[in-house]
């Protein structure tokens, strides 16, 4: 069944590294090869990853977590971290290049935490913190792409979901990059009311 093999995709995401989630015929099958055990769901339970309530997926999260398969969220951040991932990102760019930058970075972000709808207040104040150091540092002095970077960065470090895009302005011809999440883009998709369409969108963790 499609139901199935979105549960099944759900699961994969929240699983830890060493874990990998395979189809059964009566269910499902966790092999964590780290500590060489093995999980059985039952066919009820994956279906409840795309057909239950947030009630029961949360239970079976919480289960996933006890057995030690799925890695909780991570510590939220501070707001000196922000200006600290900000300014590292940055050096890093303009070291690397953007796309080599990209392609590492990506590698803080992983495919496997857990990934929610942040709120718009969480949204918000990563925002407001990342455009506010922005300002303040000379050396990152408002660039898009380190603002965009450290925000995807952030967002999924903490298990929120985030969309990173690279946008192109044809006349004049500009690049733009912003991260979307939570229903806001930070910076702004549209700087000075320029349209940017996206050419690239990462998400999942570089995936």
């Amino acid at each position: 069944m499609a139901e199935d093999t979105d549960a099944l995709a759900v699961m994969a995401r929240i699983l830890s590294p060493h874990c990998r989630v395979i189809q059964m015929s009566d269910g499902a099958l966790i092999a964590d090869w780290k500590r060489t055990r093995f999980l059985g769901l039952a066919t009820t339970e994956v279906q409840k990853f795309a057909l239950g309530s947030p009630e029961e997926h949360a239970e079976l999260v919480t289960g996933l977590m006890r057995a030690g398969c799925a890695t909780g969220r991570r510590k939220k951040y501070a707001d000196a971290d922000v200006g600290l991932w900000l300014g590292g990102v940055h050096l890093l760019i303009r070291t690397l290049g953007f796309g080599r930058a990209l392609r590492l970075l990506s590698l803080a972000a992983p495919a496997y935490t857990r990934a929610d709808l942040p709120s718009a207040e969480e949204a918000g104040r990563l925002k407001r913190a990342v455009q506010s150091h922005s300002r303040r540092s000379w050396l990152v002095n408002g660039d898009c792409k380190s603002e965009a970077v450290t925000a995807f960065v952030l967002l999924r470090r903490c298990g929120l979901k985030a969309t990173l895009h690279v946008g192109v302005h044809e006349h004049p011809f500009a690049l733009h990059a912003w991260t979307a999440s939570g229903g806001l883009c930070i910076p702004d998709a549209d700087p000075r009311g320029r349209a940017f369409t996206p050419v690239l969108s990462i998400d999942c963790g570089g995936q």
